[in-house]
């Protein structure tokens, strides 16, 4: 199919997204032909004027401004719901795409008829790649992704020209991070849209997991490089951890629930608290 016969529905969820939206909203908007493109925000009641400045700057820009904070997913759901796209990508605001990168990774997820989600490859501003994309969320992978991060943070050698070695590699991942995803819409109609009962993080894990129950692959699209100004917003909030850990408990809980009661008596030990 040529690519001007299909359609791209971008979502862009804010919250307190003032220092980044602008050179977010400028490295996409009128740089996704051929692809015909719909942008839209949806602000989580933002108090630092996100909302103004998107509406003010960036007239064709489709704005949802949400009341109240309705979280990450349910956000991204009302964007999806709003829009026709055949394609969905997620970006999140701290994110800039160089030129063609988005059509990389559109035209990558287009090329494999069994794939429904691809991410991207994604580099900190210095140009160093994330781990973004990783084995299936259980207790041993999380232990072995903790250590395997806190090295290669840590910049020890033989580590960082591990990761850049496997972010060079387009392959099937277990799953791609919702920094810059993009989804078939009838892979993502079939399976309900995002779980809404993440508020915040590993709703994009949880999205990659449905569709490999459905038969479905997911990729990693290492030409696509996008940068990712990773932590920025989730920095101001001060419910970051308490959110994260929230989400990992919902997790285990929806798809190991043998280990969900471990996660929680851990959590509760270590002072962590998940409650409301």
């Amino acid at each position: 199919m040529a690519d001007n016969q299909f359609s791209l529905a971008i979502i862009v969820v804010t919250y307190n997204s003032a220092q980044e939206i602008g050179p977010c909203l400028e490295s996409i908007v009128g740089h996704t032909d051929p692809f015909p493109t719909t942008i839209t925000v949806v602000d989580n009641a933002s108090t630092d004027g996100t909302a103004g400045l998107v509406r003010d700057g960036w007239p064709g820009v489709q704005l949802i401004a949400s009341p109240t904070n309705v979280g990450f997913s349910r956000a991204n759901n009302l964007g999806i719901r709003a829009t026709r796209g055949d394609y969905v990508l997620l970006l999140n605001p701290d994110t800039v795409a160089p030129p063609g990168a988005i059509q990389t990774l559109v035209r990558g997820l287009a090329a494999q008829p069994d794939a429904a989600i691809a991410g991207a490859r994604l580099l900190s501003p210095t140009g160093f790649p994330e781990l973004s994309w990783g084995e299936p969320i259980g207790p041993w992978n999380e232990l072995r992704r903790k250590v395997f991060s806190s090295l290669y943070y840590r910049k020890i050698r033989r580590i960082v020209r591990k990761v850049d070695k496997l972010s060079r590699q387009a392959r099937v991942v277990a799953w791609v991070s919702g920094a810059c995803m993009v989804i078939r819409r009838a892979d993502l109609e079939a399976v309900g849209l995002l779980d809404e009962r993440y508020f915040m993080y590993t709703e994009d894990v949880d999205l990659c997991v449905a569709m490999k129950q459905r038969g479905r692959t997911v990729l990693y699209v290492a030409g696509a490089e996008v940068l990712h100004y990773r932590g920025r917003s989730a920095g101001r909030n001060p419910e970051t951890d308490r959110l994260y850990r929230k989400s990992q408990v919902a997790y285990y809980e929806k798809h190991l629930p043998r280990w969900s009661w471990l996660l929680r008596g851990y959590l509760k030990v270590t002072g962590k608290s998940v409650a409301d």
